[in-house]
């Protein structure tokens, strides 16, 4: 057994063992170096934390098998379009990989523009801070919605396995990354946007100004939203103090966590 087959056959390990690790990391960040102070210690985190719980049991009852032993199953029916090209195993990966991450750039986007969709993601854009929890908030419809979208990807690819995990992988670590209360110094934030998404980058996304939550899509590269032109370099308001959230979610009422289960199910206008 190689060491990828390795991976692959330890792979909730490794997911839960990374998740953790770069959890922890990021807490400690932001506390030790805050940019906002959105970290502070709230009943909003816990709440944040249990959306993770419902997903996951939403998960798990939803799918007979989720992303990783789906591609396993593909791999072995010899399903996919990778099964017809024979390319090296190392170039499929990348090829899926950088697909995986198109394919979340244009679910995002229209996960904005589609009315229905939109009341699922709001969920996670009705949050009124900006921390490391905020990367864990999804409804479970929308995150069941998510997971049938990529399985079905993975298997119109024939995905190998080792790509699935490794996309897992950072898709998981990424989104705790990009919501991160902490931010590089201008100059190197400035040149890693050239590649990648950074925390000063996504955070213009919450921004409460409609034409700023419509853009900076990507969840790992940045190169998306260049390629596709919605990419916005700076937010009108200064970053430290600019309203995050959505203005029709702003009660304490509208921040429980039962009324966060039934949002989808609620009425409200997009804000301007």
């Amino acid at each position: 057994m190689n060491w990828m087959d390795w991976a692959v056959a330890h792979e909730a390990g490794i997911r839960l063992g990374t998740f953790a690790g770069f959890l922890a990391v990021l807490l400690l960040l932001e506390r030790l170096l805050p940019y906002r102070g959105d970290t502070r210690a709230s009943a909003r985190q816990a709440r944040n934390f249990g959306l993770v719980l419902i997903d996951t049991a939403v998960l798990r009852l939803a799918f007979p098998v989720l992303a990783v032993a789906w591609a396993m199953s593909v791999q072995q029916q010899g399903l996919g379009l990778f099964t017809m090209v024979g390319w090296a195993g190392w170039v499929e990966v990348i090829i899926a990989i950088l697909v995986l991450d198109a394919a979340i750039y244009w679910q995002h986007r229209l996960f904005h523009m589609v009315p229905l969709f939109w009341r699922l993601h709001r969920v996670h854009h009705s949050d009124l801070a900006f921390d490391v929890t905020t990367g864990v908030r999804f409804h479970p419809f929308e995150i069941a919605l998510s997971m049938g979208i990529k399985l079905g990807l993975i298997l119109l690819l024939g995905a190998d396995p080792f790509a699935v995990l490794l996309f897992e992988v950072l898709l998981a670590t990424g989104s705790l990354f990009t919501h991160a209360d902490f931010a590089f110094p201008n100059r190197l934030d400035r040149a890693l946007r050239w590649i990648f998404v950074t925390p000063s980058m996504h955070r213009i996304h919450h921004s409460v100004i409609r034409a700023e939550t419509d853009s900076n899509f990507g969840f790992h590269l940045s190169v998306w939203d260049r390629l596709f032109r919605s990419y916005t370099a700076n937010s009108a308001s200064e970053p430290r103090t600019m309203p995050i959230g959505l203005n029709e979610f702003r009660s304490g009422r509208e921040q429980s966590f039962f009324a966060l289960l039934i949002q989808p199910f609620r009425s409200g206008d997009r804000n301007a």
